[in-house]
């Protein structure tokens, strides 16, 4: 019999998660504090966690642990090298997510690009207005304009697929040992500068973490938009408020912070910056998107247990 615990299944937000009962005891935990992993996976089996760290400490005294199930698709929450020195697999779910994260970037940038958060947010001025319209935010056309992509994965490409149907151009972040395709692949300074448009969809890396900063940011075009739904830590948030502040850019749309969830006194929540969209690190988070997740935790557990 398997004793399946779930460190904190309140980031599923209210799926069912009875389909994982037929593996045998579950044991859910809405949140977990790092005081409280240990001991609550001192007797499970099967480990399920969305952002809960489990480390070699927490490996160590998991006695009977024989598999850990990330219920997302970044792996960083995890100490694989501890895991693979133990001998416990760990799976995660790769892109349950691909539709709602691309439908939630080109919502960023639309809203970005029509000031649609803007004037949705000052209906009440409308009446005040001299003429029947209120032209008092900018408001341009994607069609023509450039999208840089960093990370031509599934969501990287999706993403593509998408701002193409808007009449995008689309170019790519070069990397090294990345073979060319119908995207073409820009070197770094070319990139930021022809871009009307930078998302990031790439992984969290020694490499691309503070991608975004002074010197990237100060490549980049005085009208153009800057949207993460990736990591936090692809940004340095001190150098993107202060280029938002300078109107380096025109624009950024953040789906993603360093720390989740942020300080009340975050550098990005100053009064006094301009045209920056902050959504809750909801791109992922349809019903679908949820529904899909589960079902690839319940597939890994199955397929782990045939071998």
């Amino acid at each position: 019999m398997q004793r399946i615990t779930f460190l904190d299944a309140s980031t599923l937000g209210g799926v069912d998660l009875d389909p994982l009962s037929e593996f045998g005891e579950l044991d859910i935990h809405a949140v977990t504090t790092p005081g409280e992993t240990a001991a609550r996976l001192q007797d499970a089996t099967i480990a399920i966690t969305n952002k809960v760290v489990i480390d070699a400490g927490v490996m160590a005294a998991a006695k009977n642990l024989q598999l850990i199930c990330i219920a997302a698709t970044g792996t960083n929450c995890v100490d694989l090298e501890a895991a693979k020195m133990a001998g416990i697999p760990v799976c995660n779910v790769a892109g349950y997510s691909t539709a709602g994260v691309t439908q939630h970037t080109l919502g960023l940038l639309i809203n970005l690009a029509t000031s649609i958060h803007r004037y949705a947010a000052e209906a009440c001025e409308w009446p005040h207005s001299p003429i029947f319209t209120r032209l008092d935010h900018p408001i341009v056309d994607l069609a023509g304009k450039t999208l840089g992509i960093v990370g031509l994965g599934t969501i990287g490409r999706s993403v593509a697929t998408a701002a193409s149907a808007l009449g995008m151009n689309v170019i790519a972040l070069a990397r090294e040992g990345a073979s060319e395709g119908a995207i073409p692949r820009v070197a770094r300074d070319d990139f930021f500068s022809q871009s009307d448009a930078v998302t990031l969809h790439c992984p969290l890396t020694p490499e691309t973490q503070n991608l975004i900063n002074r010197g990237t940011l100060g490549l980049m075009k005085p009208s153009a938009f800057l949207i993460n739904t990736g990591r936090g830590d692809l940004i340095n948030e001190q150098d993107l408020a202060q280029a938002l502040k300078s109107q380096t850019i025109a624009g950024a749309a953040l789906d993603v912070l360093t720390q989740e969830p942020p300080r009340a006194d975050h550098v990005l929540f100053a009064d006094d910056i301009p045209n920056l969209i902050i959504t809750p690190h909801t791109a992922w988070a349809s019903i679908e998107s949820r529904h899909r997740l589960l079902d690839g935790i319940v597939g890994n557990i199955r397929g782990f247990l045939q071998g």
